[in-house]
């Protein structure tokens, strides 16, 4: 069976870590994502979820969100005491885009995407910028998410408020408390298998460019991103069901939010792409370990059916 996705796995000795919990590996992990984005900072953290609910605590504003989206984005808005309501954007599927627009400063979702330099390239130094390490994106791991910004005090906030409330001091014992925070900090574990994949990154990126490239190529669509490569079809399930039964596993990303009564509240919102897309958008395998043959397969079985 063809998967959707790649999950990297690479195993490490955690005999090496003096602190499971919290070791040097997540701050360097910290250090080469900053690098990386080109940002000054960087707080890992346990998932970009997380990320997402710390950014907009106590914040207190509506945001205006596009309804094709991963739940979990809304389910920390929402949970971190703010209102939602959506949009007919449908465009920014697969790569970053503004959570909300602050007076001085904007919080930027790029969970399904990482570039080199790409913090300089999208945002002031006054903003945020958040990043995933979820399995099956880009640079996944065990899970995990990176929050980068230029903004010191912004970063001293998310530090502390990841680990607890806590101030930092090189001694355990002289942690004061700055006030009621999360335990939400990423662990060294987590950290690790981040900074071991991070080795193939390069080469991953050069393959998936690669097969977005000759999907684009072959299909006549003109995509860019590197975590989901979505097509529409007639009918997405009926596609879904007669591409499983050649062998290829096929997806749905993601089914309109301001569709589901959890959600919308018994409110109406206008979305008239959103959903049409409801039934026909498919995502294709974005997997680096596809080979040659089998992407061919793919596309031929795609253009069978379209």
């Amino acid at each position: 069976m063809i998967q959707l996705f790649n999950v990297s796995n690479h195993i490490i000795d955690t005999s090496e870590f003096s602190n499971l919990l919290h070791d040097d590996v997540v701050e360097k992990l910290e250090i080469e994502i900053a690098q990386y984005v080109g940002a000054k900072y960087a707080c890992a953290v346990n998932s970009a979820t997380s990320a997402i609910f710390l950014s907009f605590v106590g914040k207190n504003v509506v945001l205006d969100l596009p309804s094709i989206l991963p739940p979990v984005v809304v389910n920390a808005i929402i949970t971190s005491g703010n209102e939602v309501k959506f949009s007919d954007n449908v465009e920014w599927v697969g790569d970053s885009y503004v959570l909300h627009q602050f007076k001085d400063y904007k919080i930027v979702d790029s969970a399904q995407k990482l570039e080199k330099n790409q913090f300089q390239k999208e945002c002031n130094p006054q903003d945020v910028m958040i990043f995933s390490f979820y399995p099956t994106k880009p640079l996944g791991g065990a899970d995990g998410g990176m929050i980068v910004t230029d903004d010191y005090e912004k970063y001293k906030w998310y530090k502390e408020a990841v680990l607890n409330g806590m101030t930092y001091a090189e001694n355990n014992w002289e942690r004061g408390i700055s006030f009621p925070g999360y335990k939400m900090y990423m662990n060294s574990i987590q950290a690790q298998i981040i900074l071991n994949n991070f080795k193939f990154f390069h080469k991953k990126m050069r393959v998936l460019n690669s097969l977005v490239t000759t999907y684009n190529s072959e299909l006549g669509y003109n995509n860019t991103s590197h975590h989901l490569y979505r097509i529409e079809v007639v009918h997405n399930k009926t596609f879904i069901e007669k591409m499983e039964k050649s062998g290829i596993v096929c997806g749905i990303h993601y089914p309109p939010l301001h569709l589901n009564s959890i959600y919308n509240g018994g409110r109406k919102f206008d979305c008239p792409k959103s959903k049409k897309l409801d039934h026909r958008t498919v995502s294709l395998p974005m997997n680096e370990k596809l080979s040659f043959y089998e992407l061919e397969y793919i596309i031929d079985e795609v253009k069978e059916l379209i």
